[in-house]
């Protein structure tokens, strides 16, 4: 078992009104969102992590993406990234993801947290703060 968060770790999530301070840890954390191609996954999620540019990035392998690129209709398997970190470093976060990845145009969608479990997402924080 590892010592990071995991099903052994989990609380009852909390609700986006459990803290109405506007303080609370649930407003200070972020996920993004990205695509790759699945030989670069790893790469990038090691690349955040290690970087101390996030504090957990999951992959999911097998995201098939069907998009319009330069005028075509395009179909590719891709994985696809989630990526935790503190809202201040979401910036950040982002422009070293696009600086480090292989796409022309990489998709990196920003997604405000408004709950979860509070011990969860103290971690998050203390884990993203940067290297």
């Amino acid at each position: 078992m590892s010592a990071g968060p995991g099903p052994a770790t989990m609380e009852p999530m909390s609700r986006p009104n459990d803290h109405d301070d506007g303080e609370g840890a649930e407003n200070r954390v972020c996920i993004l969102l990205s695509t790759c191609a699945p030989r670069d996954a790893e790469r990038l999620a090691g690349f955040l992590v290690e970087g101390g540019h996030a504090a957990c990035v999951n992959i999911v392998p097998q995201v098939r993406s069907i998009y319009r690129w330069q005028g075509k209709v395009e179909r590719d398997g891709e994985s696809l990234l989630v990526i935790k970190c503190s809202r201040d470093r979401a910036p950040a976060v982002q422009e070293a993801l696009v600086e480090e990845h292989p796409y022309e145009v990489p998709e990196v969608l920003i997604l405000e947290v408004q709950g979860g479990n509070p011990s969860y997402l103290s971690w998050v924080l203390e884990s993203s703060k940067g290297s």
